[in-house]
């Protein structure tokens, strides 16, 4: 008996062993093969061989290379994002509370035109990717955020001192193309540095800033508006973030890699008197001229947007949901202060329900995106496929018609108000598994253009955003509070289809995909 028990005992060792091995190996894959857009081996392509003239890394644990920064450096890179990225949104919002008082102070009689700062900010969150997201491609993450950031800054001191109404809405979308940053830039830095398997949870914490921002912001500008006037909006939002842009000027450091290589690249040619070597990621960067080049970023978001099926499709869904949002925003006093008789102060409380609504969708996505992706990874024999980030986003998508209906019927009956309030939270939780679940896989499925591909991503949600809000009011008036919700709510139904369609077939559009970006 003794003997065979030793036997077993072993026997179960050799299975634990072999079983972790496969763990490992399988982990491994995801690290490596993050997309069908990027070679199956990239930890061979992307090495150094100067034997054929290529400049690559100096082997996989290479520090230089962003995917090995230590753990403490890519959680402080990414928490600084985060934090400029709560910022910028913060801006676009934090101003909607003093619009009355931006009207009386410049006697604009229009109501359309006095809500045009508000929904121009976005119109430049539409604008600044188009430009921005290329250049970080091209020369560099670090610079091209620290430069927008700057520019953000820079024209919330214009608003503060605009003297027109026509003055503060063109500085308010100046603003909204250097704030435009974070929420593309920010979101491709961070595919630089973690790898697929860790990626869920990085993203998880670079969005709570954008997230929070828009969501705090009105109740901190009705405050301040009431306190201190409407001009103390910029000057709050701006001392904070201008500490933000000085911290990642100092810590922050470039993650691009074909930056990176290139750079490697030029100051390898000069060192060794070797003109023939070549950067690992651009094989035919020397038949293009600069000017080409930029040419060829410029038009890569359009490109994405209208040539890809699966980016047009996701970037058609969140921009829907985003524009709701906005929506909301400009809704949520007429409803409560107009049906349940709150005061504007009280009233903005009332936003902190969308802000428990991300909060509860952002656990949701932290918790089990990445675990979720590795479990489905191994059921695939190994093999990563990006539409495996989708399940969460299915699963999550009803809560939208359901907030629709719930908080339009339950606000316009007057029923208790915690009923509309509990609309908002289920608006929130649906809304953040939809955007985090779709930003994320774009950027698994796109990730050698990440921020070409987050800009695509960006440009209709920004637009819609920008313009939905002034058409609600007017559909309102015509439709109810009751039915306008619902008519939201119809529409967010009938898109429920698009994630899973894309899950279902999404790998193999984008392995048709024939195209040179």
């Amino acid at each position: 008996m003794e003997p065979r028990t030793a036997i077993q005992d072993e026997r179960t060792k050799a299975e634990n062993v072999e079983s972790n091995e496969k763990v490992k190996q399988c982990d491994a894959k995801i690290g490596d093969v993050e997309t069908q857009n990027q070679p199956p081996d990239p930890s061979v392509k992307y090495l150094m061989d100067l034997d054929r003239g290529i400049v690559g890394w100096d082997g996989k644990s290479d520090p230089e290379n962003p995917l090995n920064f230590t753990p403490a450096r890519k959680w402080l890179i990414t928490s600084l994002l985060s934090a400029i990225g709560f910022m910028t949104p913060f801006a676009s919002s934090i101003i909607a509370p003093a619009i009355s008082s931006i009207e009386n102070e410049f006697q604009v009689t229009n109501i359309t035109k006095g809500a045009i700062p508000v929904s121009i900010f976005l119109l430049g969150y539409a604008v600044g990717p188009l430009f921005l997201s290329p250049f970080s491609e091209i020369y560099g993450r670090h610079i091209i955020m620290i430069s927008a950031s700057l520019f953000f800054c820079v024209w919330l001191i214009g608003c503060a001192l605009a003297p027109s109404i026509e003055t503060l809405i063109a500085f308010r979308f100046l603003c909204g193309i250097g704030g435009s940053a974070s929420q593309t830039v920010g979101g491709a830095t961070v595919a630089d540095m973690f790898p697929v398997h860790e990626r869920g949870r990085a993203m998880a914490v670079w969005i709570l800033g954008p997230i929070m921002g828009p969501s705090v912001a009105p109740v901190v500008g009705g405050f301040v508006t009431e306190k201190i006037g409407w001009r103390w909006v910029n000057w709050i939002t701006l001392i904070p973030a201008t500490l933000v842009v000085v911290a990642m000027a100092v810590f922050n450091c470039e993650t691009n890699h074909q930056v990176l290589i290139q750079a490697k690249t030029v100051q390898l040619r000069r060192e060794l008197g070797r003109p023939d070597l070549q950067n690992c990621f651009t094989d035919d960067a020397s038949a293009l001229s600069n000017k080409e080049i930029i040419l060829r970023g410029l038009v890569r978001p359009f490109r994405l947007l209208f040539g890809s099926a699966i980016v047009f499709g996701v970037s058609l869904y969140i921009a829907f949901a985003y524009g709701c949002l906005y929506l909301f925003f400009n809704t949520i006093p007429t409803v409560f202060e107009g049906t349940y008789g709150w005061s504007t102060g009280i009233t903005g409380i009332v936003y902190l329900a969308l802000l428990v609504g991300y909060s509860i969708g952002v656990t949701i996505f932290f918790t089990c995106s990445d675990r979720s992706i590795v479990h489905m990874t191994k059921l695939n024999g190994g093999v990563y496929e990006a539409e495996m980030r989708l399940p969460i986003c299915i699963y999550c998508a009803p809560f939208l018609p359901v907030a629709f209906f719930l908080y339009g019927w339950s606000s316009d009956k007057g029923v208790f108000w915690i009923v509309p309030v509990i609309g908002l939270v289920f608006f929130g939780i649906g809304f953040e598994c939809v955007w985090l679940t779709t930003q994320a896989y774009i950027v698994d499925a796109y990730s050698h253009h990440a921020a070409s591909a987050l800009a695509a991503f960006s440009v209709m949600r920004s637009v819609v955003a920008a313009f939905l809000p002034l058409a609600g009011p007017q559909m309102y008036h015509e439709m109810g509070i009751g039915w306008g919700n619902s008519l939201l709510g119809f529409v967010a139904l009938a898109l429920i289809p698009v994630p899973i369609l894309i899950y279902r077939m999404g790998a193999k559009i984008r392995r048709n995909e024939k195209w040179n970006l």
